[in-house]
């Protein structure tokens, strides 16, 4: 009789504990995600536990949301929200991702950095994939105790940005970000480049504020050592460069198609017409074609470029002055007749 007993209390407890492990597992342990893509939460400093869930529930199936706020109710992560940028990958359970939120193991982001023209450009395109807010990134790249910090000045704050793609977390503190930039910066400057730098007399910004008028000259990368030896022929002779795009960017319009005399005149250091050598720093963040076309610059005797007339974005050159007026005269032409203004 006693062995009948005790089976009655044993089946119904086992029973019951596999109910249990199975809730505890239909619970916490099975895939979060409604759908079967792999999704990112982000998680900044104006979350608070009610946010957190509301982003959550909108990728997350019910049982699994049940799952998560019972663990968040028996822990410290609603008084201890970390930011960042959070992977739900395809089969992470709720306790996965509870881990991952609570201990702040963020995945990283894939970030390139942009060939804009002005700070203000590129505080905006950074803002926009990092945790950033684009005043304060702004007011750090004008400012000149920052910018002394790394060895620049505002003028010259964008040559410390070179145009790769890096791994950095999306909310990492704009000092941080900086201190990365400067230490890829130096990282992409080997022996190698500041040798050939050196060689041509130049400094690192001024390799950079030429290629970024080489940039802006072509886009064809094979012909930016033709163009970035002939303005170093310009400067090593004293003349000045005259580069129209030096003009666009001191009148702060970048839309034009068309350079006048009457345009030529603009009061600015940027205006390599009435300024002899390089501009005060550079027109836009280069690219690293550019920087490597200066540094591999092709040695020759042109002093003068224009546009060709078959608007193909490539150049003819000339050594002499006389040349260089037949160039101009035919691409002015080749204007006129599509009625560019």
């Amino acid at each position: 009789m006693k062995k009948i007993s005790s089976k009655k209390f044993v089946i119904p407890a086992v029973a019951c504990l596999g109910v249990l492990l199975f809730l505890c597992y239909y619970f916490f342990f099975t895939p979060m995600l409604k759908g079967g893509e792999a999704c990112f939460v982000y998680i900044d400093q104006d979350d608070n536990i009610d946010s957190v869930f509301s982003k959550l529930d909108g990728v997350a199936s019910h049982h699994a949301m049940t799952g998560f706020t019972t663990l968040v109710r028996h822990s410290s992560y609603g008084e201890n929200i970390r930011t960042g940028r959070y992977e739900i990958e395809k089969g992470n359970s709720a306790f996965t991702v509870f881990r991952k939120l609570k201990n702040g193991l963020q995945s990283s982001v894939r970030l390139t950095i942009p060939s804009v023209r002005t700070a203000d450009k590129l505080a905006g395109a950074l803002s926009k994939k990092l945790m950033m807010d684009s005043l304060s990134l702004y007011k750090a790249l004008t400012d000149s105790a920052v910018c002394a910090k790394y060895g620049y000045k505002p003028e010259t704050m964008l040559c410390m940005f070179i145009p790769n793609t890096y791994e950095v977390y999306w909310n990492t503190p704009i000092d941080k970000f900086l201190d990365k930039m400067n230490k890829e910066s130096k990282k992409f400057w080997n022996f190698e480049r500041t040798q050939k730098a050196e060689a041509m007399g130049f400094t690192k910004v001024e390799v950079i504020t030429l290629a970024s008028i080489v940039d802006e000259e072509t886009a064809d990368d094979a012909e930016k050592p033709m163009v970035a030896g002939m303005y170093y022929n310009r400067i090593k002779t004293g003349m000045p460069l005259q580069a129209d795009p030096t003009v666009k960017f001191a009148l702060k319009d970048f839309d034009i198609r068309r350079i006048y005399h009457n345009m030529l005149s603009v009061d600015s250091p940027y205006n390599t017409y009435r300024n002899v050598g390089l501009p005060p720093g550079p027109i836009r963040i280069p690219t690293v074609a550019g920087i490597d076309a200066v540094l591999d610059h092709v040695h020759h005797n042109y002093l003068y470029m224009c546009a060709k007339e078959d608007f193909s974005g490539t150049h003819n050159f000339a050594e002499t002055y006389e040349e260089h007026l037949q160039n101009a005269a035919k691409y002015s032409d080749a204007l006129d007749k599509r009625g560019v203004k």
